[in-house]
């Protein structure tokens, strides 16, 4: 299939497009009933003539172009409004039957009724004329109604959480006028998904809580229902956590499709080039170093332990504690015994054959370098992050 992308430029087509490609190359193997041809991308420096020559190639359109914030509200009408109705009547002089999606807001629900928003009037206008467009020519129409999209995008323009990651990556000001004021938000991933649900004829259609009844809408629009409702509070405060993890190691937790889990990744994408980086506290001493590389907060924590040649390091045990030990370059011998049973093993370990080795509650242990000219890098799972007046570490050699 041929796929015309208006307002490519924007967040939201910016990612449909790079997705897409990546679907269309190979490199996305997720949605194999998906299969494209061409990709058209249209923005406000493109050529009137290549809106017609897409529209009378393409086989889906998605119509991301609209007007956020222009300085003359009227623009709202002529941007929102008045670009559909080129689009539609191009699509309309070649007789198209393209699916064509219309991307509106949940500002246009009660555009009309309880509130006059320049916006939200012209996306509920330019609705209805989709929806005319479907009826007179029998071409399917997908109108979404989307919530506060969250995604990489300008800060201190139109979205508040763009605006709070980049501040906090930046270590910039801002302000929080009510921690309590709740978004819906709809994460750019999840949004890109259900784009691709709708190329596979998979969308789904979405009531309106509370307006439903009064508007008589029910079933004539799609949405990505993977939203999110949060404080603006709760956001920040994320933020703060993110902001003090390389000094903390504490990684937050973020839960699969967890707002945090997204949020996290948002956030990221504001760092200064200089963040990318961080340092890590090595203790070193004649024998090699220790570093923590990540705590949890529910999982322990990673360290990597380098031991030089002939050197032998642990010779203790715990009550509960546990560790994975996993050499990742050299060679070594770690030793195990039961401090009560007196019962012993050992196990010859190769940073080019990786393994894992469980030290055992209880189990005094050790590990050796067996090398005599290269250093001995090991990776340690611990269960729990270590605590200076609860070590649960008590010496004795194997």
């Amino acid at each position: 299939m041929n796929i015309l992308i208006t307002g490519a430029k924007g967040m939201v087509g910016t990612a449909l497009v790079n997705n897409l490609k990546n679907i269309r190359d190979g490199k996305n193997g997720t949605r194999p009933e998906i299969i494209i041809d061409e990709i058209y991308a249209y923005d406000l420096d493109s050529k009137p003539e290549d809106l017609d020559d897409y529209c009378r190639k393409a086989d889906v359109i998605f119509n991301l172009a609209g007007v956020n914030r222009p300085e003359d509200p009227s623009d709202f009408m002529n941007g929102n409004f008045g670009f559909a109705t080129t689009l539609l009547d191009t699509l309309k002089k070649y007789k198209s039957k393209a699916t064509v999606m219309l991307s509106s807001s949940i500002q246009a629900t009660l555009a009309g009724r309880f509130q006059n928003s320049a916006y939200g009037l012209s996306k509920k206008a330019g609705e209805e004329l989709f929806f005319s467009y479907a009826k007179e020519t029998g071409a399917k129409v997908a109108v979404y109604r989307f919530p506060n999209l969250m995604g990489h995008s300008r800060p201190n323009y139109n979205s508040a959480v763009s605006t709070f990651c980049h501040a906090v990556a930046n270590d910039l000001p801002f302000m929080v006028n009510d921690r309590s004021t709740k978004l819906e938000l709809l994460y750019i991933d999840d949004l890109i998904e259900g784009m691709f649900d709708l190329l596979e004829g998979k969308e789904q259609r979405c009531e309106y809580e509370g307006v439903e009844t009064i508007l008589n809408d029910s079933g004539r629009y799609c949405c990505v229902p993977a939203t999110h409702k949060i404080a603006l509070g709760e956001i920040v405060d994320l933020l703060e956590e993110f902001k003090q993890q390389p000094v903390t190691l504490m990684m937050p937790r973020i839960p699969q499709g967890s707002f945090a889990k997204k949020l996290y990744s948002l956030y990221l994408t504001y760092l200064p080039a200089e963040k990318f980086k961080y340092s890590l506290k090595m203790n070193t001493d004649d024998r090699g170093s220790f570093t923590e590389l990540i705590h949890t907060a529910d999982c322990g924590q990673v360290s990597v332990n380098v031991s030089k040649p002939g050197i032998t390091k642990g010779q203790h045990w715990h009550n509960s504690k546990w560790e994975l030990f996993i050499v990742v370059a050299g060679h070594g011998l770690i030793q195990e015994r039961n401090i009560n049973t007196g019962e012993k093993v050992e196990f010859e370990v190769f940073g080019d054959k990786i393994e894992a080795v469980h030290m055992i509650p209880g189990w005094t242990h050790n590990i050796i370098n067996l090398s005599e000219t290269e250093n001995l890098v090991t990776v340690m799972i611990c269960n729990e992050v270590f605590d200076v007046k609860h070590p649960d570490t008590f010496g004795e050699i194997v």
